[in-house]
């Protein structure tokens, strides 16, 4: 990887950096604690919250006709998912020692935290938990194959790829014969030594 590269990749890592503490300021502000990965909210926070809660019945009755339109196609990819996490999984665990590469730590990417907000009834939190779910699988799944790729095929695109995964810019350039063997090499060596579970920011 180029020194050029490398420098713009730390100044992205500072902006999320500075990203997240903005976001911690902003949970700040609404009066959230967290012991030990769990959200816990005042007691006078609870109960203001809870006046902006629309009960079920009303939430049910008064939604759009397109939104209950989407529900039959919404609820079943819940399985597809479900065998996309099983599978990932069974192929890191049983490949991954092979490759010498360290499993990915799965909890690194789901959070299920909405199920706190007292503003919420039911059938929002489960949709909340749906969503969380699917978006974490699919965190879940690029850093697997993400990995996967950085041990059998390291090399960039000729074109420009929208949101490459984080270690898409330290492979290989395209079009580079000369040198591809020994970067081969060198960035499966780094999958042995450089690759931590995700770090959550500590609030």
């Amino acid at each position: 990887m180029s020194p050029q590269i490398q420098e713009f990749l730390d100044r992205i890592q500072r902006i999320e950096l500075a990203i997240e503490q903005e976001a911690k300021t902003r949970r700040q502000l609404w009066q959230v604690d967290f012991e030990a990965n769990k959200v816990r909210f005042e007691k006078e926070v609870l109960a203001q919250q809870k006046r902006f809660k629309q009960g079920l019945l009303v939430y049910v009755l008064t939604a759009e006709w397109r939104h209950v339109l989407c529900v039959p196609f919404i609820y079943p990819v819940l399985v597809p998912m479900l065998m996309l996490d099983f599978f990932v999984y069974v192929y890191q665990w049983v490949c991954f020692p092979l490759f010498n590469i360290p499993r990915v730590r799965r909890s690194d990417f789901w959070v299920f935290d909405r199920s706190h907000l007292a503003y919420l009834n039911w059938l929002e939190k489960i949709n909340c938990a749906y969503c969380a779910y699917g978006n974490g699988l699919i965190a879940y799944c690029r850093e697997v194959f993400g990995l996967t790729e950085q041990y059998w095929c390291p090399i960039k695109h000729s074109q420009r790829i929208l949101q490459a995964h984080p270690h898409y810019h330290g492979f290989a350039d395209f079009g580079d014969a000369e040198n591809y063997r020994s970067e081969l090499t060198r960035l499966r060596a780094e999958l042995q030594v450089l690759h931590k579970p995700i770090k959550k920011i500590k609030n």
